[in-house]
């Protein structure tokens, strides 16, 4: 009888990697016993295993690239993100790393993505790192073992951090690491670099161009959670504006914390887990994530000392720490990862200008507006070289990660809007009370209270005052929390220097719109904010 393992190595004979040993779909112990003879990786307290990623400890954007072929041609909006790379190269690098993986000892892990059986997607994971293979293992959908006997990938992910390719033969690559897509052959190469969020984000691309494409579901960079009643809520937002911390909340049942897709029956997960930061995380913060660090979590580039306590402050590696782990991890995720049509719908951003309030609802308009525009702010800090805020405009909350062009995905999510009558709200989780540095981040408690008073229809009893210049609904009291937070103007000491501020941000979102006016009503367009006259 043909056994899994026997397809495997008949898949792996047939793209000539030949000659290793593959292991197939390992459990999560079996494949840390394999990840801890790495002497860089360790057993924490927590009972998870820590890793070093190496070089990368981040996504590489300037170093993802889309095959240029039919399929993709007139699809694909190319560009400074999506990327063109031609077939040739494409070949050449296919040949090389099968090559390379050739004689090794290999990790092939089958999974599927999609929680909703009508858009199933089935990905082969094939790896030269078993930490590699527990990430997919971890953020996948796993198979049981009656479909793993019959399991026909549709897609194949190739994983070779310590492949290089050689820049002066492949002169269209930019470095010697890569991620790319080739959707004629359903195919990812991913080499060079070690960092796991390239395998999540190389499937997601994906999703993010078929199913809109064959069969009109929205894909979103999003969290998402549901009530015990069965409302359910979709939290947008780039890294670091909250979109795993406030999905997680224990009075609702989580369906996922990262990619989703809105369908004819509602929003369903992509995903089998979650990917969190981890920098400054507590066990009072951020209860769920913390528990979620257990055996079968895998964590990356956090600080570790001398007896194998995580210590989560640590940002010597990177600020950029994760851990990925299954859902199962968390006691309050929705078993079948699905939920009916959203009530709410949250844009989260981390406004380090302290300009934006901390909640405001959105007209119809608006919420096209933000959600093209995508905005939030790094921090001095987190990347090399900044030293003071900077505005980050990503379409859609997730630019990186589309192909299709952004009009595209934000013209399906205002359909959807209008069919479901769903309330849009923007949320500044970062600064108040000034910018960084002077001001204060906002306390994490409060943005969950006004998102539960959103949730519960509270804020539907209260009065609103507009914020000038942005036109923003800002509620005037909410319950438990402060009143005079919620204005951020009259929250700044010097209300000038408030306005000064605020100028500077609605000429950034203006600046970034520049390039959109084209594909959006002019009704849209003047939804974003307008500069005013100050006096000095």
């Amino acid at each position: 009888m043909r056994t899994a393992l026997d397809a495997i190595n008949s898949h792996l004979m047939s793209l000539d990697i030949t000659g290793g040993e593959a292991h197939y779909n390992l459990t999560p112990s079996e494949y840390e016993n394999y990840i801890l003879k790495d002497e860089q990786s360790v057993r924490t307290n927590l009972g998870a295993v820590a890793i070093r990623t190496g070089k990368f400890t981040g996504r590489s954007p300037k170093d993802r690239y889309i095959v240029d072929d039919s399929f993709t041609k007139d699809v694909v909006d190319w560009g400074n993100i999506n990327q063109a790379i031609s077939k040739n190269v494409f070949q050449g690098l296919k040949k090389e790393l099968c090559n390379y993986l050739s004689r090794k000892e290999l990790f092939v892990h089958d999974a599927f993505v999609c929680a909703d059986n009508q858009y199933e997607l089935n990905i082969r994971t094939v790896a030269e790192k078993a930490y590699s293979a527990l990430f997919a293992s971890n953020m996948f959908r796993n198979c049981d073992v009656e479909k793993q006997q019959d399991f026909k990938p549709q897609w194949t992910i190739l994983c070779a951090p310590d492949y290089h390719a050689d820049t002066s033969i492949y002169t269209e690559l930019r470095a010697t690491n890569f991620a790319i897509i080739n959707f004629s052959e359903k195919m990812i190469l991913i080499g060079g670099t070690g960092y796991t969020g390239e395998i999540k984000k190389g499937i997601f691309s994906v999703l993010n161009t078929i199913l809109p494409k064959q069969q009109g579901v929205l894909p979103m960079h999003c969290s998402a959670n549901v009530s015990l009643e069965g409302d359910s809520t979709i939290f947008f937002g780039l890294s670091g504006t909250g979109k795993t911390t406030l999905s997680a909340d224990i009075d609702r049942l989580l369906i996922g914390d990262d990619e989703h897709g809105w369908g004819e029956d509602g929003v369903f997960n992509f995903e089998g887990g979650c990917y969190a930061k981890t920098i400054n995380l507590s066990e009072e913060g951020e209860p769920q994530i913390f528990h979620a660090i257990k055996k079968g979590a895998l964590l990356e580039n956090v600080g570790i000392r001398e007896n194998g306590e995580i210590d989560f402050a640590d940002n010597s590696i990177t600020e950029n720490t994760r851990v990925s782990y299954p859902l199962e991890h968390i006691p309050e995720a929705k078993n079948d990862s699905k939920a009916g049509h959203p009530k709410h719908i949250f844009f989260l951003t981390c406004d380090a200008f302290g300009v934006l309030p901390p909640i405001s609802k959105l007209t119809k308009e608006q919420a096209m507006y933000y959600f093209i525009s995508g905005y939030t702010a790094k921090i001095a800090g987190t990347e090399l070289g900044i030293t003071e805020p900077q505005a980050t405009f990503s379409a859609c909350f997730g630019a990186p990660f589309l192909p299709l062009h952004p009009t595209k995905y934000a013209t399906m999510l205002g359909e959807k809007m209008d069919q479901h009558e769903v309330k849009v709200w923007l949320v500044n989780t970062g600064w108040v009370g000034g910018a960084y540095g002077d001001g204060h981040r906002i306390s994490l408690k409060y943005t969950r209270a006004m998102i539960t008073a959103a949730q519960n229809g509270e804020l539907e009893n209260v009065e609103f005052e507009k914020l000038d210049g942005f036109d923003l609904a800002i509620p005037t009291s909410c319950s438990k929390v402060p009143s005079e937070i919620l204005n951020p103007k009259a929250n700044w000491i010097d209300e000038h220097q408030y306005d000064l501020q605020a100028q500077d941000l609605i000429k950034r979102f203006q600046k970034n719109f520049l390039q959109f006016n084209n594909q959006t009503s002019h009704s849209i367009a003047q939804a974003g904010p307008k500069p005013k006259t100050l006096v000095s």
